[in-house]
């Protein structure tokens, strides 16, 4: 408990999901948390405060420099420099599964824009801060698909495969800084937005055929390895990827 005491962190896309799940976790870890999202953060934000924590919410758009700089003058102002960044934003739930040839050049564009050049920005922002800090945690969050080639979700997938690229690319230049870079593939995760969307049901059961852990995959599954990334316990590891699936795929 407490590992995260006092540390700053931002996590984006974190009105609901998984992100919201990695910000009440660091939360009850004893960091202070800045929950960054399009959406409204307010929920979060009351449940991390009332259960004795410290957040504040900030409406922000990781493709945005104005956006983001006015949420690093919100965060310092509020709790000081920023040691750690989970790059959570992402266009996943709302997409539909479709052949290749049926993904239009508008569509692959808008998750580019937000799931590779997103954490690019978010990442230029904040890595002044953290240089000011004198450290600094990134852990950027990719997808098993990206290790198995998950068909009809191609922008989806290539788009994690360039973050697992980003992450190392940035760990190289910014090890000087005492700045860790690293990287979550996550599996298929029971949060509201797989739920919801009906054509991701038909994999499930496949999916948990390959785990080797024979149960649905939770958010609460990927608190462990983000504290361990965000924490002094990982300061001899940057540009590396960790894969949580539950034995799904060996990586």
């Amino acid at each position: 408990m407490n590992r995260l005491n006092g540390k700053v962190a931002v996590v984006t896309g974190a009105a609901q999901g998984i992100g919201a799940a990695y910000a009440e976790g660091l939360a009850s870890e004893g960091a202070k948390v800045v929950v960054a999202d399009l959406a409204d953060t307010s929920a979060v934000v009351n449940a991390i405060n009332e259960a004795g924590g410290s957040a504040i919410g900030c409406q922000t758009d990781v493709t945005d420099n104005q956006s983001l700089a006015a949420m690093l003058e919100v965060t310092e102002s509020a709790f000081g420099p920023v040691e750690i960044l989970i790059n959570n934003a992402a266009i996943f739930a709302s997409l539909t599964l479709k052949p290749f040839t049926e993904i239009d050049e508008e569509e692959w564009d808008a998750v580019m824009r937000v799931n590779v050049r997103g954490p690019f920005q978010c990442a230029k922002t904040l890595v002044p801060s953290m240089r000011r800090n004198g450290r600094g945690k990134i852990i950027n969050i990719a997808s098993g698909t990206f290790l198995r080639g998950a068909p009809m979700f191609c922008h989806y997938v290539s788009s994690k495969g360039a973050i697992v690229g980003q992450t190392r690319a940035l760990a190289a230049e910014v090890g000087a800084d005492n700045i860790h870079v690293n990287c979550i593939l996550v599996g298929l995760t029971e949060s509201e937005g797989v739920k919801e969307h009906k054509q991701l049901a038909a994999i499930k059961a496949p999916t948990l055929a390959n785990r080797v852990l024979k149960r649905a995959m939770v958010p609460e599954d990927l608190l462990g390895t983000m504290y361990f990334l965000a924490s002094e316990d990982s300061d001899f590891i940057t540009g590396q990827c960790v894969n949580v699936d539950g034995g799904a795929l060996n990586y």
